[in-house]
């Protein structure tokens, strides 16, 4: 019998067996407002099991297993052998296979694709975002491979397989496999002109012989990888399986693992080419047009993967809130916690529409909403990806001490949260990617301005911000020293304009006045007083 000093009161119960599709309302308008009338029923059946499958108990103990028990990198047998192995715990299979069985790597074979995959991606990488990078790297790999059609017609239905066919053998005896990604190198970073692995020739047409390093490899017991490296005419993309047709192993030889901040369920790798066999994908010289509608897919997916941990911090602190009492009553109805918990709300709800936008652009696939992606993609990451950190940290204060024990979630969600801003190009890169598309492709400009244009007239501040917008779009001298001001005041305008236009009034209001007409101090929780964010933070909490 418990000793009465240890009764335990006032503790907000788990926040488990609940649908985290439908009682996210941001997530389920987002899909009802981008996917065909004739495939939402199908859609809403499907994502709501899913989301029941991510609010149990089950598999959130997987997401705490998968993390507790990193990968374990074998790199030779007892007899001195290479074997470049990683070892995974089984909950990282279990939360693996679930993402693939559910069309995580299959957007590309499927009507309203990349919107149903987006809204699962949010879903499922609330429960644990480590496993995120390989769906996320095979699912990208499609539109890369598609530069060759007969790589394309021998991969893509192994790519798009839902299932998931674990252990290394030769691709064409799987019933799905799964792919990587190496581009980076230790000299260069995100300067990928500067590789130095080498590719020579070999006498069938199309294949080389890779040697080089590369840096950065995440999942290195995926199927495949796309790499670049520097044939006789230029940097080159190239696919590197990790078991050759007749069953040898290709020459990859995993290094170490690296020691990561956050992301430990995931495996991140340093690589050694060393006569490597590989084929060609696309011309030589033309490795980074070839590779880039991968890195685009990929950074989509970090606006996602952004996009699900504040939405799971969000949820986090208002159902704490929710149950927690202080001072002689509930937090979520004092004055000071409300108006923190509305602003984390707003964050969160625009980041998810913003996201959400973006993978209804790919499926609408027209050459408008390609020009649309080409600015709004490098925009969104830039600024979504670097509001995540703060808002998750805001999150976690919300749970006060409790927040700050592992126990709680909040820390995993933490060190997990800095990362989509850094991979596939940090800050500075995207930066400097709005500026090229800015400068080189106006119809890229103009998709986004059409896009913003919609919702011109419906807020006088939205309208300032647009004005004030393209003023400084007018002026492009010395921009480069101002591109990250520049980045965010798109980005802003951006999501303002799609709030205006599909969320609540008292939603777009407050996002409004406070990112767009300057009513905002400099910390979450500043908000305006005379708003209605009693309902904001109504619409964020999560229940069925």
């Amino acid at each position: 019998m418990a000793a009465s000093t240890h009764e335990v009161t006032n503790q907000a119960p788990p926040l488990v067996g609940y649908d985290v599709f439908a009682s996210d309302r941001v997530l389920v308008e987002a899909v009802d407002r981008h996917l065909a009338p004739g495939l939402l029923d199908e859609a809403r059946e499907e994502l709501s099991l899913f989301g029941r499958t991510a609010g149990s108990e089950q598999a959130q103990e997987w997401g705490v297993l998968a993390n507790e028990n990193p990968p374990k990198l074998h790199t030779h047998d007892r007899y001195g052998n290479r074997l470049d192995e990683v070892e995974f715990h089984p909950a990282w299979h279990r939360l693996l296979g679930k993402g693939v069985s559910a069309g995580m790597t299959a957007a590309w074979a499927r009507p309203g694709g990349h919107v149903r995959r987006a809204a699962s991606f949010v879903i499922w990488t609330q429960v644990e975002a480590g496993h995120g990078c390989p769906l996320s790297m095979t699912h990208a790999a499609v539109p890369a491979l598609r530069t060759d059609p007969a790589l394309a017609a021998e991969w893509e239905p192994r790519l798009t397989s839902t299932v998931y066919d674990q252990g290394l053998r030769p691709a064409a005896q799987k019933a799905g496999v799964l792919f990587g990604m190496g581009m980076t190198e230790k000299q260069g970073g995100s300067d990928v002109r500067a590789n130095t692995t080498a590719a020579r020739p070999l006498a069938e047409d199309g294949t080389y012989e890779l040697t080089g390093h590369k840096w950065f490899c995440s999942a290195p017991m995926s199927d495949g990888f796309l790499v670049l490296a520097q044939a006789p005419d230029g940097l080159t993309c190239f696919l590197v399986p990790r078991v050759l047709e007749d069953g040898t192993r290709n020459v990859f030889r995993i290094q170490r693992l690296k020691d990561k901040l956050g992301n430990r369920s995931n495996a991140s790798s340093e690589v050694e080419f060393d006569g490597t066999w590989a084929r060609r994908v696309g011309d030589e010289g033309r490795g980074v047009r070839t590779i880039i509608e991968m890195v685009a897919a990929t950074r989509v997916d970090c606006v996602l993967g952004s996009a699900s941990l504040m939405r799971q911090a969000v949820a986090q602190a208002v159902h704490h809130c929710t149950y927690r009492e202080a001072f002689g009553g509930k937090l979520i109805d004092k004055p000071l916690m409300r108006n923190v918990l509305a602003d984390l709300a707003l964050e969160s709800e625009a980041a998810t529409t913003l996201a959400l936008r973006l993978a209804a652009a790919y499926d609408d696939g027209s050459a408008q909403e390609r020009a649309f992606l080409r600015l709004a993609v490098p925009t969104a990451k830039y600024w979504v990806t670097k509001r995540c950190t703060p808002l998750v940290a805001e999150a976690l204060e919300c749970l006060g001490g409790n927040g700050y024990v592992e126990e709680s979630g909040m820390p995993r969600l933490l060190r997990e949260s800095p990362l989509n801003s850094i991979w596939e190009g940090a800050g500075n890169v995207q930066a400097l990617d709005v500026l090229r598309a800015l400068q080189r492709e106006p119809q890229a400009l103009n998709a986004v301005l059409t896009e913003v244009g919609g919702a011109r007239g419906a807020d006088h501040r939205l309208d300032g911000a647009i004005k004030n917008l393209l003023t400084e779009l007018a002026d492009l001298d010395g921009v480069e020293a101002r591109a990250r001001r520049l980045v965010e005041r798109l980005a802003l305008v951006l999501q303002g304009s799609l709030l205006v236009r599909y969320a609540p009034p008292q939603v777009a209001d407050a996002f409004c006045a406070s990112r767009l007409g300057g009513d905002w101090g400099a910390a979450f929780g500043t908000l305006p007083h005379s708003l209605d964010l009693a309902s904001v933070v109504e619409r964020a909490r999560p229940v069925s």
